[in-house]
């Protein structure tokens, strides 16, 4: 209840800005405002090594004097400030050019539905516990073997915000939400060879979290297996991307499809709609009403209606992922699609990790990448990765300090399968995905 009323008061702080924004002759404004609390606890070697407690609040102004456009933000909600701060935004906006796509959304895109997304579950754990959970996360890891050599320790975080906005077409709307996770990383040693590795649970829900023995035991798993790693001789092979990693794929394909790049002209994919993208079999499309989704919301960050919504279905690229000005610089309409996609998801087959490495049968399963080679404009892409090579279906031996290479354009329409071990852990759902073919850089 006493959220409900915090929700109530900075929803008559954002009408406050959008009437002072009038009152200095806007045309139109929006405006954002989010107050945030949480507790962030970590340790290392079986002590304590931070406890930091979290409160912050701010809000952002955009207004438009016709087409021109000027925005300013404070963390300050005094009445004084709030004057100040529009006064700022208009001071900007009434030295910029013109610009013939600046706007707020159309009315009618807006939403007017508000389920219940279930978004909103505090974790009232005190700081000693919080202690108490992360030493034990961290303990389990340490002692799982007596290779793990050190640690980087095991962190826990736990967050609720309320975020709220407006603008002057008559949209006023906020909502609650939380966010609690715990993380453990560890090294292994074994001779001269030593490793890191880390394992993590992100939940809306601390109920959902992956046990702290669980966690500390993955760490541990995951940074002894990949000791003593060896090198490849220069070839090409499938890869197998695991699916904490498989997301990034779907990343790259978002950024070619996102409304800035295709404008800009910036894009592999530019001009791609309603052609054959992925193989007939791939089937992505968003949720964002998914009930407590980390990327659930019943609107995006401008106020238009999210909808779950096909992006690919039979391998054809059906839509492009859209705000309005982006929209509106194409000649389209926004999808619901500021501030990113929601819940992205792809449909698995019925193949799981095992089925997917029999599947790749001997090639190059990846556990982790480096680097930022990917070139949205040409497809290019060019990665610093570690992982196991394969071969008949069963891991042989960790991989490291190679490179694997491909342009995005054939790799997405050589995908071969997607596993139904699914990564819940973000706002893009997927299993590991197989790719046919690719080149690998190494000795």
């Amino acid at each position: 209840m006493q959220n409900q009323e915090e929700v109530k008061r900075l929803k008559n702080s954002v009408q406050h800005l959008l009437d002072e924004a009038k009152e200095q002759g806007a045309s139109a404004a929006e405006a954002g405002l989010s107050q945030e609390n949480g507790l962030s606890v970590s340790a290392r070697l079986g002590e304590v090594e931070t406890i930091e407690h979290h409160c912050g609040q701010g809000l952002g102004i955009t207004v438009y004097f016709g087409q021109r456009k000027g925005s300013a933000s404070t963390t300050d909600l005094s009445p004084e400030s709030i004057k100040e701060t529009v006064t700022a935004a208009c001071s900007i906006a009434r030295y910029t050019s013109e610009d013939a796509y600046a706007g707020l959304p159309e009315k009618e895109l807006l939403a007017t539905e508000f389920p219940d997304l279930d978004l909103n579950h505090p974790w009232s754990i005190s700081a000693d516990e919080a202690i108490d959970l992360a030493v034990e996360c961290e303990n389990v890891a340490r002692n799982f073997h007596k290779d793990i050599s050190n640690s980087e320790g095991a962190t826990i975080n736990t967050h609720q915000g309320i975020h709220v906005m407006g603008n002057s077409l008559g949209f006023l709307q906020g909502y609650i939400s939380t966010r609690h996770s715990l993380s453990c990383s560890v090294l292994a040693q074994r001779g001269g060879s030593m490793q890191r590795d880390y394992w993590y649970s992100v939940a809306r829900n601390a109920q959902n979290l992956e046990s702290a023995a669980d966690i500390g035991r993955k760490a541990a798993e995951r940074a002894l297996r990949r000791l003593e790693g060896r090198r490849l001789s220069t070839r090409q092979c499938p890869v197998l991307y695991s699916a904490e990693i498989a997301s990034g794929l779907l990343s790259s394909f978002i950024s070619a499809i996102s409304g800035g790049n295709l404008y800009r002209k910036a894009s592999f994919l530019l001009d791609a709609l309603d052609t054959q993208v992925f193989p007939a079999f791939v089937h992505i499309y968003e949720q964002p009403h998914l009930k407590g989704g980390l990327g659930s919301s019943a609107y995006d960050s401008e106020g238009v209606a999210t909808k779950t919504r096909d992006i690919v279905s039979e391998g054809i690229l059906r839509s492009y992922v859209l705000g309005t000005y982006s929209a509106r610089k194409l000649g389209l309409h926004s999808t619901g699609n500021a501030g990113g996609v929601r819940n992205l998801t792809i449909d698995p087959s019925e193949l799981d990790f095992q089925g997917m490495l029999k599947k790749l049968d001997t090639g190059l399963l990846v556990t982790e990448l480096m680097g930022q080679g990917v070139n949205i404009l040409t497809g290019d892409y060019s990665r610093g990765a570690a992982g196991f090579w394969v071969e008949n279906g069963v891991i042989q031996y960790p991989v490291e300090e190679i490179t694997i290479a491909g342009n995005l354009k054939d790799m997405l329409k050589n995908i071969v399968a997607i596993g139904n071990d699914i990564d819940y852990r973000g706002s893009t759902r997927t299993g590991s995905i197989l790719v046919e073919q690719m080149s690998i850089a190494g000795e």
